[in-house]
């Protein structure tokens, strides 16, 4: 019988290491920005076309390359980053398996021209599917200049499950920003389809986030520093009050190098503790510096997953430091004792510069215990001696062993409702009474006891309908500003909203583009008259942004289930007898009346057997 196993052709073992390395437009975008860093450039520049589908091209100032190097660049394993298997282990370079060029040249057709700091004359390469097509000498600039194009032309599966340009787009600048934000050094700049994306001049960290996030982040930036001989640790947390409800701008840099780590989050989240809601999450800037010894990176090909020597202390001081600088900027209590103590011991100078000792009054043959005249009978009026026998009963119920400390306390609230006239409101109005307890619930009897009605769930149930019908009717009503507002948004959200504009616009608002990373507001839907139009916008993106990851739904579902919630009655809304009744008659209108639109109930009943088992009739 004949051999069967062989040794695959190159180009073959590069398509399948590129299904690793190259995921999509965005895992180029990463590799070739971080050869750049490595040559040391001191200015790179991104250009893409159709959100890297077309054309990606990188072009920097570093060291360049030889004639030699370029062409081996190409081949599998081959690198300048380590030259021995110990050199592992302490890595200071972004890469050094030596894949990522050869995968990108096995999916696309790549053009390379480079030129070494002296030499006269550059080299320029033509690489298409592993094969090498042109090779011949160029005048170039200093640097290298890499040109990916027709990415995937050669694996039309991947490149059929590419997701639209927008949503690539932004994976490339989710890309950009974790290669720009730790290199403040290093000048960036980003093109796509002619326009400018970002232009970050070199600088400093906070210069950097600020370019990248916008100028509101300068009032935002809380500065973390912290130097210890196992790690350390430099930064921004963004104040409490900003926090956002989506895990969006969380970053770790260890050693200049973006990387996702749970527990370290965790020790950034449990520093803020009971300083943010249960459902807001702590946004941070975070570089860690460690010994490369100590750390091992060579687990996943992307190079986000680090296993740390001592993780348990760094969280330990990740945890403190942050937690000290919130205190030291007044973010989170602290107490100064030398500060109280010089408060205490401070002396009271008066105006005529006379110190005084302080003289008090007393009536000797006051008694606060007897009163006199009106008060002695207002003592024993009788619903003083009612509320008296009450309490009395109230102690000897709770002194019963078979008191049930687990009967609700909506009990009580339905029977002072009883009281105040319930059977007169229902016989003289063909509407039902209806009762809001704590202004978060409504409280409504039905033919076999009484229901309670979440209004918060049971509007967004009626609000998310109602989105939802205004998109297949095309027919929602807008609200023109009397005065326009404009929005900056950072360059990710604001390609999310190009992208959600024909959708947004179907709801009710009226936007339009206003140069870089901002949209002027002109109209809003008709309901949302009395929100702020800044506030509901950015509501709605954050909402769209969680719903992402929680949810798969579509665009229109997500859209609608985002705006329901940010337009809802929130708790502690106080309604109206009215305004109830409209709720009820509208939430039962609904196609699917009993649950919110993430699946929460909306109603729940209490039957009278469950009343009267309570009561152990």
């Amino acid at each position: 019988m004949a051999d069967i196993i062989q040794l695959l052709p190159d180009s073959v073992a590069n398509q399948i290491a590129a299904g690793e390395v190259v995921q999509r437009p965005a895992s180029a975008v990463k590799e070739l920005m971080e050869n750049a860093l490595d040559a040391g450039a001191k200015s790179i520049k991104l250009i893409v076309k159709d959100a890297g589908k077309t054309l990606i091209q990188v072009i920097d100032n570093g060291c360049g390359m030889s004639e030699t190097d370029a062409r081996m660049s190409f081949e599998r394993h081959a690198t300048s980053k380590i030259r021995k298997a110990d050199d592992l282990f302490a890595i200071k370079t972004m890469g050094f398996r030596g894949e990522a060029l050869a995968s990108i040249a096995a999916i696309a057709q790549v053009e390379l021209k480079t030129r070494r700091i002296g030499d006269e004359i550059g080299v320029k390469l033509e690489v298409e599917g592993s094969e090498v097509k042109l090779q011949e000498a160029c005048s170039t600039p200093e640097g290298t200049s890499f040109s990916v194009k027709n990415l995937f032309y050669n694996v039309p599966a991947r490149r059929n499950f590419l997701k639209t340009d927008s949503v690539e787009l932004r994976h490339i600048i989710d890309e950009f920003q974790r290669v720009a934000i730790p290199n403040p050094d290093v000048a960036f700049s980003f093109h796509h389809n002619g326009s400018e994306i970002f232009n970050l001049p070199a600088g400093n960290l906070k210069q950097r986030l600020m370019g990248i996030f916008g100028n509101s982040y300068n009032t935002r930036l809380v500065p973390v520093e912290e130097d210890t001989d196992i790690v350390k640790i430099k930064g921004f947390v963004i104040k409490p009050e900003f926090a956002k409800k989506t895990r969006g701008e969380q970053f770790f840099f260890l050693n200049k190098r973006f990387i996702k780590n749970s527990y370290l989050h965790h020790a950034v989240q449990s520093a803020f503790e009971q300083l943010l809601p249960s459902d807001s999450f702590a946004s941070y800037f975070l570089m860690l510096d460690v010994n490369p010894k100590t750390i091992d990176i060579n687990i996943h090909p992307t190079k986000t997953e680090v296993k740390f020597e001592d993780e348990k202390a760094i969280y330990a001081f990740l945890r403190s430091t942050v937690k000290k600088s919130l205190g030291q900027f007044n973010i989170a209590p602290s107490l100064d004792f030398d500060q109280e103590a010089h408060l205490y011991n401070m002396p009271l100078k008066p105006l005529d510069g006379i110190i005084k000792q302080p003289t008090i009054k007393v009536d000797p043959s006051y008694n606060p215990f007897k009163s006199e005249g009106m008060k002695a009978e207002k003592l024993q009026t009788e619903r003083e001696l009612s509320n008296k026998a009450n309490w009395d009963k109230l102690y000897e119920r709770h002194s019963n062993d078979q008191f049930d400390l687990n009967i609700p306390k909506e009990e009580n609230v339905i029977q002072q409702s009883i009281n105040s006239d319930w059977d007169n409101d229902r016989h003289e109005s063909n509407k039902k009474a209806t009762y809001q307890l704590h202004n978060k619930y409504i409280l409504s009897h039905i033919k076999t006891g009484f229901m309670v009605i979440d209004q918060q769930g049971a509007h967004e149930r009626i609000l998310y309908e109602r989105m939802l019908e205004n998109f297949e009717k095309h027919k929602a009503a807008t609200q023109q500003e009397l005065f326009p507002k404009t929005i900056e948004l950072n360059a990710a959200d604001f390609a999310l909203v190009k992208e959600l504009k024909d959708d947004i616009q179907a709801i009710g608002f009226d936007i339009s583009e206003f140069g870089k990373n901002t949209f002027v507001i002109h109209g809003v839907p008709a309901d949302t008259i009395d929100h702020d139009s800044v506030s509901l916008l950015e509501g709605l993106i954050e909402n769209y942004k969680q719903n992402m990851i929680e949810l798969k739904s579509n665009k229109r579902e997500n859209l609608a289930r985002s705006m329901a919630y940010n337009m809802a009655i929130k708790e502690g809304k106080v309604l109206s007898q009215d305004e109830m009744n409209n709720i009820i008659d509208e939430l039962f209108a609904c196609k699917m009346p009993y649950a919110t639109p993430n699946g929460k109930p909306t109603i729940t009943t209490f039957s009278i057997d469950d009343l009267d088992k309570r009561f152990k009739k």
